[in-house]
């Protein structure tokens, strides 16, 4: 069961970890070859959800790789909507999986998924726009709730700004991927498929429950999930719950709802989340009414899959990558609460962190300054910590250099 439970961690890894790398890089691009403030132009208000979610239907992206691109583009300055929108649209679908869903499924049952895509998307950007509005902070800025200062209209950014970026993003979620995988595989390795077709007597809206059930925490990407849903109806699954399988699965699961509960709030974790469980539950039973009652493709067997080396590969990448940055907090942990006896400590007040990633990257930028041996960064009440002999105007230069502001009024240094 152990070997079990870690081939399946690993196989989950090697599903995800292109897609995940592509999205990653995709959010680099964006940020580096838009010209800056093209997304706080754009993709703002109803008009701007309705943009990201034309942007984000087609793109081949699951959730994981939805992730760091939808954050992405906040930080960039798109509104909490848009946002929403995207994160919502992207992975339910994409050029891949509408071919393959029309393969495995049939074209109505594509064309129906792609439209549901669409539809979900749209609704959650708007209501997250209605019920959660931009803060002052948020609509200047280009995070979560202004992660940062304002950037200037047009220029360019290099690409070493462009993997800075994406490796941030990636940092930024990596506890919760780490989650989402270890609780996919542990859910992979407990409930097998062939169990969930014989629900089947529940009738739509009750397989429809439980497939939510398993969906949202569980990792599925649109076009792996495929076969899956067709093995489902093959096996008498109602295809109305297997449609809310295949729109909740890549949709959400326990990193997505992390990251999005850490990028976003709670407000908007749960506009998201009521969004895709309601209207993949009242979508199935508009495809059994619309398309025909008891709808059966000549769907495929799902046979066995198998994952390209270059997944393995990608797999490979992204443990080292997440490994780095996990030995790379443990040092800085470390180096925070451990100052040498006697070493100077300088506190200075600094304004525009409005989110915990903020004070991550500010930490990293003082830590990596000559003279500094441990920081500390507390986004409230917005401070530095600094022990070591960097005098407050090398601090106060870095600080500024990050994207944020010293107040020249609450510095103070002692010995620790």
């Amino acid at each position: 069961m152990v070997i079990e439970f870690l081939w399946e961690c690993w196989v989950i890894l090697a599903k995800l970890a292109p897609w995940f790398l592509l999205g990653a890089f995709i959010a680099g691009l964006l940020h580096g070859l838009l010209p800056r403030g093209f997304i706080h132009r754009r993709l703002r208000g109803p008009a701007g959800v309705v943009k990201a979610v034309l942007l984000g239907v087609p793109l081949p992206l699951c959730s994981c790789g939805v992730v760091p691109a939808g954050i992405g583009l906040r930080k960039d300055g798109a509104s909490r909507g848009a946002s929403v929108g995207f994160l919502i649209s992207t992975p339910q679908t994409g050029v891949d999986s509408i071919l393959v869903s029309a393969s495995f499924l049939g074209w109505p049952f594509a064309i129906f998924k792609v439209a549901a895509a669409a539809v979900t998307g749209l609704l959650g950007g708007w209501i997250t726009d209605w019920l959660v509005p931009e803060t002052n902070g948020a609509s200047q800025g280009n995070g979560p709730a202004g992660c940062s200062s304002a950037e200037p209209l047009g220029g360019s950014r290099s690409w070493k700004e462009m993997a800075d970026h994406a490796l941030e993003i990636i940092d930024s979620i990596r506890f919760w991927l780490i989650v989402g995988i270890v609780a996919s595989a542990a859910i992979g390795t407990l409930i097998p498929p062939h169990w969930l077709a014989s629900l089947s007597r529940w009738g739509t809206l009750g397989a429809s429950l439980f497939a939510l059930g398993i969906s949202v925490p569980l990792y599925v990407c649109a076009t792996a999930s495929v076969p899956i849903g067709a093995a489902l109806v093959q096996a008498g699954f109602p295809t109305g719950a297997t449609l809310v399988f295949l729109m909740a699965g890549p949709a959400t699961n326990v990193a997505t709802v992390g990251a999005i509960y850490r990028e976003f709030g709670g407000r908007t974790l749960a506009i998201y989340l009521a969004t895709i469980i309601l209207g993949s539950l009242g979508l199935a039973q508009v495809f059994d009414w619309l398309i025909a009652p008891g709808y059966i493709p000549d769907a495929v067997g799902t046979g066995h899959e198998h994952l390209a080396w270059w997944s393995h590969a990608a797999a490979a990448a992204l443990a080292g990558l997440l490994l780095w940055q996990t030995v790379g907090d443990l040092r800085r942990r470390w180096r925070r609460h451990v100052p040498e006896e006697g070493t100077p400590v300088t506190t200075i007040g600094v304004d525009g962190m409005q989110c915990q990633a903020c004070a991550q990257r500010l930490e990293k930028a003082l830590q990596a300054a000559e003279g500094v041996e441990s920081v500390q960064v507390r986004l409230e009440p917005g401070e530095a910590i600094v022990a070591g002999t960097a005098d407050r105007e090398r601090l106060a230069s870095v600080i500024a250099q990050a994207g944020f502001q010293p107040r020249p009024d609450t510095s103070e240094s002692t010995p620790a």
